[in-house]
């Protein structure tokens, strides 16, 4: 199987005191174990070196120690899923004529990702939004960690 890991993963199993670390380390362990394939997206390093250097934490992650965060999770058996111009243009355009405002922008960009990558599952702690961008039949391959 291939999971597509999203954003709000990463940000949990990077944080210790994070409320869903249990769960998201609980994954990261069962992929390497199981030996099902990973992939995430290019756009999604950038968001969760954003949010460590940014959000709150106590103590404060320094960007350096996000880049090592970043490196630890994301490995070389990770895949790196990138779309082209091409790819992103229709997708943003998508967004627009179904109403899709703001920040869910960044979900429906995951999902053109994962779909990129013949995803079977995507990995998420955002279900609500991500199920709101998404096609209907992709709804039940969307799931959150238990």
């Amino acid at each position: 199987m291939r999971f597509y890991f999203d954003t709000s993963i990463f940000i949990a199993a990077a944080i210790e005191a994070h409320p869903q670390n249990v769960p998201a380390r609980a994954i990261f362990q069962s992929l390497i174990k199981s030996k099902h394939e990973a992939c995430t997206s290019t756009h999604t390093l950038a968001e969760v070196y954003s949010v460590l250097t940014r959000a709150p934490f106590r103590p404060p992650v320094h960007p350096t120690e996000a880049f090592q965060l970043i490196e630890s999770m994301i490995g070389p058996s990770t895949e790196l899923v990138s779309l082209t111009a091409r790819e992103t243009k229709p997708t943003i355009k998508g967004c627009a004529l179904r109403g899709i405002s703001g920040a869910r922008v960044h979900d429906a960009l995951h999902l053109a990702c994962a779909t990129k990558a013949t995803f079977d599952r995507v990995i998420t702690f955002n279900l609500r939004d991500f199920r709101l961008s998404a096609h209907p039949d992709f709804h039940d391959r969307i799931i959150a960690p238990a």
